[in-house]
Parts: structure tokens; sequence; C-alpha cells
């Protein structure tokens, strides 16, 4: 299992408290130093079942920056996994990713309910 995280991130905080008291064994990754590649990016998007907006981290000051909210629907599939690839601050966080899914974000409930199983 993969748990990529930006460390500085309250949401990846409590996800990896949650692993750790889970008893699960993971290999952590910062997103900012280790940023995800396009290839990446694109197996844990088919493995998450998400619409590809939804990788985005829709909060953080560089997608406002760059004003994606408008300019996401414009943009091919291939340009959006470009333009994630080139800043991991624009991923959502944390992901986790096992052998058959990936998650984005962090909602305990939903968690506990897949990974207790």
């Amino acid at each position: 299992m993969q748990f990529i995280e930006y460390p500085k991130c309250s949401t990846c905080i409590k996800a990896k408290k949650f692993l750790v008291e889970c008893g699960l064994d993971f290999d952590d990754r910062d997103i900012k130093l280790n940023n995800p590649t396009k290839e990446e990016l694109k197996k844990w998007h088919l493995l998450s079942g998400l619409p590809l907006k939804k990788l985005f981290n829709t909060s953080g000051l560089i997608y406002k920056d760059l004003g994606l909210s408008q300019k996401l629907a414009t943009m091919s599939e291939e340009e959006q996994f470009e333009l994630l690839s080139s800043n991991g601050m624009l991923v959502k966080r944390p992901i986790l990713v096992l052998d058959n899914k990936a998650y984005f974000g962090f909602k305990k409930e939903e968690r506990e309910k897949e990974l207790r199983k």
C-alpha cells in the first residue's frame, strides 16, 4: 500500500494516523518532494473510478491562482494529466494506492468501511 501525502496537510495527518491506528503497513511518499508522474496518475485515476476533475486539489492556492475552475472544462484529459504531473500541490491528497483501488482524499467513515473488510 502506498500513502502519498503532503506532511503539512491536516487531512493527510488524520489519514496517516488512521492507517497507523488500523495497524496497516504502507510506504509513505511526500507529494511535494516526489511528484506523481503522468503514468502513475493515469493508473490511479483508473483504479479510483473517479471523474478526472476529482483528482485536482480545488482548495489549493495554485489551483485558484491558475483559474482552473474555469479552464478544466476546455482542457483535454492529456493536458489535465500533464498539469497534475507538473506540481504535486495540484493533486488532491492524500492518495492511498492499493493493488486494485486508489483513493483520493480522506473521509474516515468511508475508509473504515472499505479497509476493515
